[in-house]
């Protein structure tokens, strides 16, 4: 019987990402499970789902970049941003009087590399006053948009068709950043409009779709060949430091809500942004966050993840995942 793990699934298209954890509760027979990041339903690709305890990771991977292949297309404005919402202006048929190169639509797509600002659309899932964007637009009710800061990692060409007047990119950016919004923008900044016409996310954090396995396919496969896909709950936390526990004893503490003194633990690696500033605005205490294991039997088993408290000069637990240390004795050369 499955009852926890991470699978990274390839939402079809013409599928929600609720639609998609249904069909996996249907099929491992848990309730408790919810994925990492909603894909609109027209967007297909990598949608990594928790399964158990394992859901208790999700709000740690707020640091993930996500890497989105996508196409537009010039003269389009709608009321979506995308191709499927409501046309606002059409100028499609009249697109060789604006003259455009390809030179010109690289010189557009500069601009959007590092920190930048969004107007989220108005047909999004964001809250405003406890609604959701998309629930004003439909009610026909206006509400103020502000502008956040996403951040780009990556922005990169790879077609431009002047027949069509469509374009092929990737982009690899932060949580919350809406490409159909770049499409848009890119579009007004070349004063013809664009809209998005394909989206697939190739990655999210260390999830890909080279190793994304589609519904169809488990569908096929049977509890023992699905356990084989299935991810621990530390799998996707590469940004948080590495601390191992000297002694089970201590690892035991742990668990039962003990703090943990430098001196207790053997960090074998660091936090990423212990030392450094992160590129877009983060958690505090994720700058000082390492999961914590203990050796058993040469085998690392992940105990929880801890914060560096300041005040304490110790590391604090903020989510215990092992309830329970296995046999052994503990094997931790220092």
């Amino acid at each position: 019987m499955i009852t926890e793990g991470i699978i990274n699934v390839n939402k079809p298209k013409g599928m929600t990402s609720h639609r998609c954890v249904q069909a996996m509760r249907r099929l491992v027979g848990i309730k408790r499970i919810g994925h990492t990041g909603t894909l609109d339903p027209q967007v297909s690709g990598v949608l990594p789902i928790c399964i158990g305890s394992t859901t208790r990771i999700m709000e740690y991977l707020d640091l993930d970049f996500k890497t989105y292949r996508a196409e537009m297309v010039l003269g389009l404005v709608t009321d979506t941003q995308d191709v499927w919402g409501e046309p606002i202006t059409d100028v499609r048929e009249k697109l060789a009087e604006y003259a455009l190169s390809c030179e010109m639509i690289r010189q557009a797509f500069e601009p959007y590399k590092g920190l930048i600002e969004q107007i989220p659309p108005k047909y999004s899932a964001i809250k405003v006053n406890g609604r959701k964007l998309y629930e004003y637009a439909r009610a026909g009710e206006h509400v103020e948009i502000k502008k956040r800061n996403v951040f780009i990692k990556d922005i990169s060409i790879n077609e431009i068709n002047l027949d069509d007047y469509k374009i092929s990119f990737d982009v690899v950016c932060s949580k919350g950043t809406y490409v159909r919004t770049i499409c848009n923008d890119i579009g007004e900044a070349l004063g013809c409009g664009g809209a998005m016409s394909g989206l697939v996310r190739l990655a999210s954090g260390v999830f890909t779709i080279e190793d994304a396995v589609s519904l169809d396919e488990l569908n096929q496969m049977d509890v023992h060949e699905i356990s084989k896909l299935l991810k621990r709950a530390d799998y996707p936390l590469v940004h948080f430091g590495k601390a191992v526990v000297h002694h089970k004893e201590r690892a035991e503490w742990f668990i039962s809500g003990g703090h943990l003194a430098l001196d207790e633990v053997f960090v074998e690696l660091q936090p990423e942004y212990a030392s450094e500033e992160p590129p877009f605005e983060i958690r505090a205490e994720y700058k000082k966050a390492y999961n914590i294991y203990v050796r058993l039997n040469d085998e690392d088993v992940f105990l929880g993840v801890a914060f560096y408290n300041e005040q304490y000069k110790k590391l604090v637990a903020d989510k215990v995942f092992c309830r329970g240390l296995p046999g052994g004795a503990a094997n931790v050369d220092f």
